[in-house]
């Protein structure tokens, strides 16, 4: 056998073998090759190609690949050595484009067969550019990408679309970049084939990381922006795959599948990979998946524009409320300059004629419980006052160590609650390996005595109150749970404002001073109704106070 490439080109036109003759008939373009030259080519393959016979005859063939199949030339030249040298026949058909005389592209599908001689091979070419397979993958996937646009999420996107290739009956998988490393999203492939897999690895596939450096032929297709179609699926399993993994695929899949890897995009940066396999695979489809996969992107930077709006959404409408908030406790705090000035005079000389008349020694028993409930007043307005003055006055937190757990049992400790409280049931469950926290401990005791509080005035009499302070994340957590009446039908985020009221006796300061002091330590307050009965208010406070606007 003659080796490929070595002859210089030649001036005249072979001879057809007369044992080649009857292909002139065939309605199907075909070829006979031997070695480096077209030995026989009939009218219909001249045709399909734009050109005439004697041209193919007279053309070493590496020149004709060079010039009707370009985009191939990477696999096609090396598979037309490797047979020209006395390698195996390729087993299955073949898609390739092919690239006519005139300029255009054809998608067209070639069976090999050995020739007459042993030198020779026969090739048969079909065009089936025309095929209505084509248009069809293409209506589904443009309706596809319809629905990927409507989708709120990237999961959503994705799962529409392997639902619409798979539907076509290919196998699809969604290869999804993470730093230097691929993992398996969305995929519909074969079930024994995924759960053998996942045996092999010894992990759910989705968990099985893939380095790029595995993966060379992925990342070239990153790199380039530019699909890439396989003729032969099994060779690049194999570059991919653990051995044992590649065999499973090879046992389970047809030998005659062919393989497309389209890179999808979002924002311009690489985000993943459409992986797309099956029999009827063919480089016109694959060209429709490209184009498929480019809309994928499409619809993942509609999800981006969608998440980025909602989030700009929610930190205007968060502006918004800590404005009126602010505006809010400006005049609530020149409110409370007035009172603390106007009220706090009197109530000292309340207090002062009352330790007076506590001494009368003529005041019988009515006189004394006056004397007493009016000291219990005066206090209960001082304690008022304070509280206001609490709400409004600047926090400027001064940092160091605190003990979150130890807070929760002085307050406990420091309860003056109504005559029932007593009667109530604490627990306080603190995790061991609670960390302490900078924090101002004087403004955190204050916030954690609120919290208790408020818990224990909404409990009924019997009840119990449970506090847990444990670690999370980068912090400390309080829980306070009650058993009282819950949070009535409202935003729970209310129960924070100034004097907004869920008890006929509440004065409504309480919360609002434990949020403005978690805030100013950077942490986060939420309440939210328990199940059954109750409420519950979790406290997240960082191991070092960040400053955030207390409004």
């Amino acid at each position: 056998m003659r080796t490929v490439g070595a002859a210089p080109r030649m001036t005249v036109v072979s001879t057809p073998s007369a044992d080649y003759r009857l292909l002139e008939g065939l309605p199907i373009a075909a070829s006979v090759i031997r070695g480096d030259r077209v030995l026989h080519a009939n009218a219909a393959l001249a045709s399909l190609l734009g050109t005439t016979e004697a041209e193919l005859l007279s053309t070493p063939v590496l020149e004709l690949l060079s010039r009707y199949v370009p985009l191939e030339r990477g696999w096609v030249e090396p598979m037309y050595e490797s047979v020209s040298q006395g390698g195996p026949l390729p087993e299955h058909p073949r898609w390739l484009r092919v690239r006519r005389a005139d300029g255009q592209e054809r998608t067209m599908r070639i069976w090999y067969a050995a020739g007459l001689a042993p030198e020779d091979t026969l090739m048969l070419v079909q065009d089936v550019e025309g095929e209505g397979s084509v248009r069809r993958l293409t209506e589904a996937l443009v309706a596809a990408a319809a629905e990927m646009m409507r989708c709120r999420d990237a999961r959503s996107v994705l799962e529409t679309a392997v639902d619409a290739v798979h539907r076509q009956g290919f196998y699809v998988s969604v290869m999804l970049v993470e730093g230097d490393s691929l993992r398996h999203g969305p995929l519909r492939q074969k079930a024994e084939s995924v759960a053998e897999a996942e045996r092999l690895y010894g992990m759910p596939i989705g968990d099985v990381r893939i380095p790029c450096a595995a993966a060379p032929h992925f990342v070239d297709v990153l790199q380039r922006r530019k699909a890439a179609f396989h003729p032969d699926m099994y060779a690049l399993v194999n570059r991919i795959h653990p051995p044992e993994v590649a065999a499973n695929i090879r046992k389970l899949y047809p030998p005659e599948a062919q393989g497309l890897d389209a890179p999808i995009l979002v924002e311009g940066r690489p985000y993943g990979l459409l992986s797309v396999q099956g029999t009827t695979l063919t480089p016109a489809a694959a060209g429709t998946l490209e184009l498929f996969s480019q809309l994928v992107g499409g619809a993942l930077e509609n999800v981006r524009h969608h998440e980025t709006s909602a989030e700009r959404l929610e930190e205007l409408s968060r502006l918004q409320d800590e404005l009126v908030a602010r505006e809010r406790l400006t005049v609530l705090g020149e409110a409370a300059g007035v009172v603390a000035h106007e009220v706090r005079n009197p109530l000292g000389a309340i207090l002062n004629a009352v330790a007076v008349l506590r001494r009368e020694a003529h005041l019988g028993p009515t006189g004394q419980a006056a004397v007493g409930m009016l000291e219990e007043e005066v206090v209960r307005l001082e304690d008022i006052v304070k509280d206001l003055l609490d709400v409004v006055r600047p926090l400027e937190p001064r940092p160091r160590p605190v003990a979150v757990g130890e807070l929760v049992r002085r307050a406990l400790g420091q309860l003056h609650g109504p005559p029932d409280a007593p009667t109530l049931r604490f627990t306080v469950d603190e995790a061991p390996d609670t960390p302490t926290i900078e924090a101002d401990e004087t403004l955190l005791q204050l916030a954690v005595t609120h919290l208790v509080r408020n818990a224990v005035q909404a409990s009924p009499s019997g009840g119990r109150v449970r506090m847990t302070v444990a670690s999370h994340a980068d912090g400390v957590c309080l829980v306070v749970e009650d058993e009282g009446p819950g949070i009535p039908n409202v935003d729970p985020a209310r129960v924070f404002e100034p004097f907004f009221l869920t008890r006929a006796n509440g004065r409504g300061l309480g919360l609002a001073i434990v949020r403005r002091v978690v805030l100013a330590h950077g942490g986060t307050v939420r309440a939210m109704a328990r199940p059954g009965k109750g409420a519950r208010f979790e406290v997240h406070l960082p191991l070092e106070a960040t400053r955030r606007s207390p409004a």
